[in-house]
């Protein structure tokens, strides 16, 4: 055999075939050099120069030679043939039996070609193939020839020779673990493998995640391959993960570990001081760090001391049970600085478990030990607060406290309760701002007592405006009411809120009327569109440079404005806003490409907001239509909803210009696709053979027929990934996207293995929401426990423990165990329970095991729910009914809006019975109310409730009735007109108004129609239709502006036809949008009056009809004689 290289010459005998599904075939298909050329093409038919130079020129297949016509051909002769030669050879070959072909012929043929040539081919082959898997035999008969090759080829042991090899051509034929097989049968002894694994790790931090996977695969496959007894170990080093795993040990379960050796074993190789230097440098997957923490720790008396910062985070709560009061506080403080403790973070809840774990070995709360505590306070729980801790300690340790991150709000409530309670005052800004991160423990009684002076004064230090983002929105919203109400002015409001309450502002309050805005304070803080929109205008005024815009103040972007800057000055704008990347909404980006295409189609258009592209045609741009198409993958394609029909036609013309043949889209077609491949329907999905389904994971949602379409390609196995029974926990993780669309049938079938691994590991880092991995677990897991006896197992008490860890739900199954198990739950876990109901809920249960748990809450609370419990209850939402909320002591604005917020929302059935509840109890629509009614729910008012709404508190919340009833949108437009009065006249009425405008009078609409408000086409259409049929044409161009010649569209249809049919044909001419439909002069258009049917309509009414014929009749005829 060769030797192997300095390095890594030896690296792609690692890459090499593999002999897993055979031994013998393995064998068969591993051969090494040297080759004997001349005895091996003896008998096999020449192929000229002349027959591969036709081959080259695609003037013959070169299905027309055979592999060993081309192994025996004058390597010179080789040179001559394209790059995309071995991949057209492999459609030729694929078709036969490997084991037709004599593996030297492998060695032959590649060793006759140029290195960079070789190198060259290989890369298109990887890009035709990276997608389509390549048949282990195949990947055997090319690997044993390739790696062959490339020990020969100068520096292959450094990066950055070797790299380009496995970037560029060899990833096609690393997917199957099993071509590392033949390294075993090539004798490759441990020392050359671990040369390998060196050089391999080398390069690691460049490969992607999808190449390091399958090397580590390959790497596990040789070390496993004869069992734990033949896997490299040595006497004289227990530095085993770093010589034979390296870096590549981040891809690792804890069944791999235990595939490599016994515990005892493991626990020498975990200890070893170069293993340990190397694992503090890598992010082992969640469930390998916490076993080789475990197998750091479970040496008897291991002190915890001596346990690096790194594994802390991954300490078992029983590591800590024991610990004297001293240790406890010593671990308890390395941990507070060691973990990264953020709600949301996978692995947190562990650290709260060693938190809590850690706490009860410790009974004095002083406030020097509080102190001292650091984060590691989130382990203190809400009845360890109210029972144990003093209120002087509290009080006394409150600056410490008020610093810790990541207060659940149950905790913080106990906290500033308790210290209330005791008589502790808030006088001032400063002792406001004492409570740091425990501010959002208020509640709003207690913030509606404070004066102004004292919030303007808190929001002043740095100590409370960096922690007001955790407030609930109510109480932001009542720490704006309150600042606001002290100063005089919009800019001066501007300098002094803090950005976390920068978006509560009510758009009235950002009206700067004849006030001139500071920009740079604008800049400064984070807007909501429709705040910024309130004063883009007077900022485009006063900045001459757009550039020093920010993104957030750009996003506000109104039509009325840019067409008041100038031709000029508006290209600018729009070229600032693409360099930006600000982020517009439909109506905005149609504006903006109304006034860019005013005056022709541009050539620049690559300077413009990339969004615009999704309301073109390739004819519209410059460049090549696969280019505007890539871009327009780029675009943000939330701009368009997904029904809207410009998906479609963007869709129909990308396939038009990438000549897609049928339904097969390649990999390169669905590159240049991006998002636009989520609008392929089900026969494109399988047409295309997976080809594009990480893609599609991507997509967030999908139609019912393309959920079928992907069920059946994965369920059919001809995919990369292979049937799902031999999926594994990486597989979930790449396809975590299609997840939800895998259906019962597909999720019984995936080892359970790989379900558990991946839900410990992956499931907290996808997008997937509770809902989504409780159907996993309710599918995924089979149900073969036996049906839960009198009683819950040991093993599954409800313990804090059990309540800290976000995997509970898995341990219940079948569900009958959680009924037993909280039947017998103890009053000090209940408690805890109770206290932290939201976070726990959060949990993915399935909907049998929460209909378990409210049956719990039921027995526990027959009058009502308390209102701690009632803001944690979406996920129970599916189980309420109105007539239990009709029973709730809704008793608040803060009540109701903490239901009405869960998440998920309530039904409309169940809000409208919460806002029920809430008046009839004799509570009012106030702001609070308000805001957490929201769009959402406005129209589950009556009108009795809304004509009870003072003006004021409208002025404050941001509703859209556009949805709800006439009369609805009618009695709110008056309500808004009043509250936005004193803005009559300023240019940001016209924002103010308008998602009250479809309940506006005609007269109204008249005197907006003078003020340049550049209405879209799509609000006219709502607007009421008895106000819009009383407009003139003159005043519909009026209230449109650039937006006018849009209506030509809507010609076809109502509202516009049924007004153009009232409107003369010479006045709508005078439009020159092409608007048809008027009535011609000397015609007289006469509406047809509806009557009620006869046999519906009072007798009265239908004889005063016909009483009135007559005359009706003569009135036509006189004006028919008249004209």
């Amino acid at each position: 055999m060769s030797p192997l290289l300095p390095g890594l010459g030896f690296l792609l005998l690692l890459l090499l075939l593999g002999c897993q599904g055979a031994a013998a075939a393995g064998t068969q298909l591993c051969s090494s050099s040297p080759v004997n050329e001349s005895a091996m093409c003896a008998s096999v038919p020449s192929a000229s120069q002349e027959q591969l130079l036709e081959v080259s020129q695609g003037r013959r297949s070169p299905c027309s030679l055979s592999f060993a016509q081309l192994a025996c051909a004058q390597g010179a002769w080789l040179q001559d043939l394209q790059d995309d030669f071995l991949s057209s050879l492999y459609s030729c070959l694929a078709s036969e039996p490997s084991t037709a072909l004599d593996p030297e012929y492998s060695i032959l043929f590649f060793s006759k070609y140029d290195a960079r040539k070789l190198l060259g081919s290989l890369t298109e082959f990887s890009h035709q193939f990276s997608r389509v898997p390549v048949s282990l035999e195949w990947s055997l008969v090319f690997l044993n020839g390739l790696w062959e090759r490339m020990l020969q080829v100068p520096g292959i042991g450094t990066p950055p020779v070797l790299l380009p090899w496995l970037h560029g051509g060899l990833q096609p034929l690393l997917g199957h673990p099993e071509v590392f097989g033949c390294l075993r049968a090539k004798d490759v002894s441990c020392e050359q493998f671990q040369l390998l694994v060196a050089a391999l790790d080398g390069i690691y931090s460049q490969l992607s995640v999808q190449e390091q996977r399958n090397l580590y695969a390959g790497i596990k496959h040789f070390l496993t391959q004869r069992g734990p007894s033949q896997s490299c170990h040595s006497p004289n080093s227990t530095a085993w993960f770093r010589n034979f795993l390296g870096s590549f040990l981040e891809h690792a379960t804890v069944e791999d570990l235990q595939l490599f050796g016994d515990e005892a074993t493991l626990q020498k190789f975990a200890r070893d001081p170069v293993n340990m230097e190397m694992v503090g440098n890598l992010t082992l997957l969640r469930e390998t760090a916490l076993y080789y923490t475990l197998l750091l720790t479970s040496a008897p008396a291991f002190p915890l001391a001596s346990l690096p910062d790194r594994f802390l985070c991954y300490l078992s709560p029983g590591a800590v049970a024991n610990l004297s009061t001293e240790e406890a506080l010593g671990v308890a403080q390395r941990l507070g600085r060691s973990c990264p403790w953020s709600r949301g973070v996978p692995g947190a809840s562990l650290e709260l478990q060693v938190a809590s774990s850690l706490l009860r070995n410790l009974e004095d709360f002083s406030p020097a030990m509080l102190a001292a505590l650091g984060q590691a306070a989130l382990g203190l729980s809400v009845s360890r607060i109210q029972e144990n801790i003093p209120e002087e300690h509290l009080e006394a340790a409150l600056p410490a406290l008020g610093r810790v991150r990541g207060w659940r709000d149950e905790q913080a409530r106990a906290v500033v309760s308790k210290l209330l309670q005791s008589g502790h005052q808030i006088l001032d800004g400063q002792s406001l701002a004492q409570l740091g991160t425990l501010v959002g423990g208020l509640n709003s009684s207690t913030l509606w007592s404070l004066s102004p002076e004292v919030v303007l004064e808190a929001v002043q230090l740095p100590a409370f405006a960096q922690h007001v983002d955790t407030l609930p929105r109510a109480l932001k919203g009542i720490l704006v009411e309150k600042l606001s109400s002290r100063v005089a002015h919009p800019s001066e409001l501007v300098r002094l809120i803090p950005s976390a309450l920068a978006s509560s502002i009510p758009k009235s309050l950002l009206v700067f009327g004849e006030e001139k805005p500071n920009v740079q304070d604008l800049n400064d803080k984070p807007w909501t569109r429709e705040q910024a929109a309130m004063f883009f205008s007077d900022v485009v005024k006063a900045e001459p440079d757009f550039s020093r815009l920010s993104q957030s103040v750009l996003q506000g972007f109104t039509c009325a404005a840019a067409s008041a800057v100038g031709a000029e000055r508006f290209q600018e704008l729009a070229r600032v806003m693409r360099k930006k990347k600000v982020k517009l909404g439909q109506d905005q980006l149609s504006c903006l490409l109304r006034m860019v295409t005013l005056h022709g189609i541009p050539q620049d258009w690559d300077t413009y907001p990339q969004d615009l592209l999704l309301f073109l045609s390739p004819s519209d741009y410059a460049g090549n239509c696969s280019q505007f198409f890539i871009n327009v993958g780029k675009a943000n394609k939330d701009v368009l909803p997904r029904e809207d029909p410009q998906r479609q036609q963007l869709l129909l013309e990308a396939l038009e210009c990438l000549g897609v043949p049928g339904t097969q889209i390649n990999h390169t077609s669905a590159e240049i696709l991006g998002w636009l491949v989520c609008e392929l329907d089900g026969d494109y999905i399988r047409g295309s053979g997976g080809s594009f389904l990480k893609d599609l994971s991507h997509c967030g949602s999908f139609l019912p027929e393309q959920e079928e379409a992907i069920r059946d390609v994965l369920s059919s196995g001809n995919t990369t990934f292979g049937p799902p029974s031999a999926w594994s926990a990486f597989t979930l993780s790449e396809l975590s996207g299609l997840i939800p669309v895998l259906g019962a049938s597909i999720l019984q079938q995936i080892p359970k293995k790989a379900v558990t691994t991946w839900l410990r590991n992956f499931a907290w880092d996808s997008h997937l929401s509770r809902e989504e991995l409780a159907t996993v677990i309710g599918g995924l897991l089979p149900r073969r426990h036996k049906r839960a006896e009198a009683g819950c197992p040991a093993e599954l008490e409800i313990t804090k423990t059990m309540l800290d860890d976000e995997l509970m739900p898995t341990y219940y199954i079948p569900e009958e165990l959680l009924r037993a198990c909280l039947q017998n739950i103890s009053q000090e876990n209940y408690l805890y329970l109770e206290n932290d109901l939201s976070n726990i809920l959060n949990y993915p249960f399935s909907n049998p095991q929460l209909a378990i748990v409210k049956e719990y809450l039921d027995e526990r609370y027959p009058n009502g729910y308390p209102e701690k419990v009632l803001s944690a209850m979406g996920p129970l939402l599916p189980l309420l009914s109105p007539e239990e909320i009709s029973t709730w002591n809704m008793s608040s604005a803060d009540t109701l809006a903490a239901f009405l917020k869960t998440q998920p929302q309530p039904s409309d059935s169940l809000a409208s019975a919460a806002i029920r509840r809430y008046l009839e109890l004799g509570n009012a629509l106030n702001a609070t109310a308000l805001d957490a009614i929201g769009t959402k729910y406005v129209c589950l008012l009556n009108a009795t409730d809304l004509k009870a709404i003072n003006p004021s508190s409208l002025k404050l919340v941001s509703l859209n009735p556009s949805a709800c009833s006439q009369e609805t949108k009618n009695i709110l437009y008056q309500k808004a007109k009043e509250a936005f009065s004193d803005q009559h006249h300023s240019p940001a009425y016209y924002e103010l108004i308008l998602p009250y405008l479809g309940g506006a009078p005609a007269a109204d609409l008249k005197v907006l129609s003078k003020d340049d408000v550049n209405m879209n086409v799509s609000t006219f259409v709502t607007l009421r239709r008895d106000s819009l049929m009383l407009l003139t044409p003159a005043e519909v161009q009026g209230l449109l502006g650039v937006h006018l010649p849009g209506l030509a569209r809507w010609q076809s249809r109502a509202p516009v036809r049924d007004w153009a049919a009232l409107q003369k044909q010479s006045e709508l001419d005078e439009l020159h949008i092409g608007l048809t439909g008027g009535v011609q002069e000397g015609y007289i258009n006469l509406v047809t009056p509806k009557f009620p049917a006869m046999s519906s309509a009072p007798l009265g009414t239908v004889a005063m009809v016909f009483h009135l014929l007559p005359a009706l009749l003569l009135s036509f005829l006189t004006v028919s004689i008249l004209s």
